[in-house]
């Protein structure tokens, strides 16, 4: 397991391939011949942050899953997340998520619904307007997308599909340093996680009230 960062160090933040987010996933997808590992994906996006594997099961997320694996996907944003909040230097996965798979055909269609949407983004992102030191900055970013994790995890039925939206604008926001959408991210955020609360709440009293 990788160790936190120390005094002087940095987290990355950009990419040092040189091909977009989007470029990666297309290929990705059209070598696949066999089950994709998250162990394979992690391991294609070694050289890259914190944020692009955050962007990663954000949208992975955003698929039509049978319902329950919210629980599967959404532990890697939480797991990413916390070593965030931690201060580790490089994100690192447990053995039994590294082998959790998706089929080819999953993949591609993972792909196909999420490459349209990064290049998007990618036209319109860029540094700018970035209001956080680096290090404590990425910290309370991570804390929040642990929180969105969480939400993803729990088992409320269309619960998941907002905060993984939001996960996926941060992380984002977060390769480029870009403010402006970094912003729109926290702000669809606190929404989802206030959709969440007010349903929880409902239930809650309706349940409270219930005759039994």
């Amino acid at each position: 397991m990788p160790a936190p960062i120390g005094p002087g160090h940095e987290q990355p933040s950009g990419f040092s391939d040189s091909r977009s987010l989007s470029e990666v996933f297309e290929a990705l997808a059209e070598k696949a011949e066999g089950p994709i590992s998250f162990g394979q994906i992690e391991q294609a996006l070694s050289d890259r942050s914190f944020a692009t594997l955050l962007t990663f099961f954000a949208l992975v997320n955003l698929l039509p899953l049978p319902p329950g694996t919210g629980i599967i996907t959404g532990i890697p944003l939480a797991l990413i997340s916390g070593q965030m909040v931690l201060g580790y230097e490089t994100p690192w996965l447990p053995r039994f998520l590294r082998e959790r798979s998706m089929t080819p055909e999953r993949f591609r269609q993972l792909s196909q619904k999420g490459v349209p949407w990064l290049k998007r983004i990618e036209r319109f992102i860029q540094p700018r307007v970035w209001p956080f030191a680096r290090r404590h900055g990425d910290r309370w970013l991570g804390l929040l997308t642990l929180i969105l994790g969480l939400a993803v995890i729990f088992p409320i039925p269309l619960s998941n599909w907002l905060p993984a939206f939001a996960t996926a604008i941060i992380g984002a926001a977060l390769t480029e340093r870009d403010g402006i959408l970094m912003f729109i991210g926290i702000l669809i955020g606190f929404v989802s996680l206030g959709i969440i609360a007010a349903v929880l709440f409902t239930a809650g009293t309706l349940i409270t009230r219930w005759p039994f």
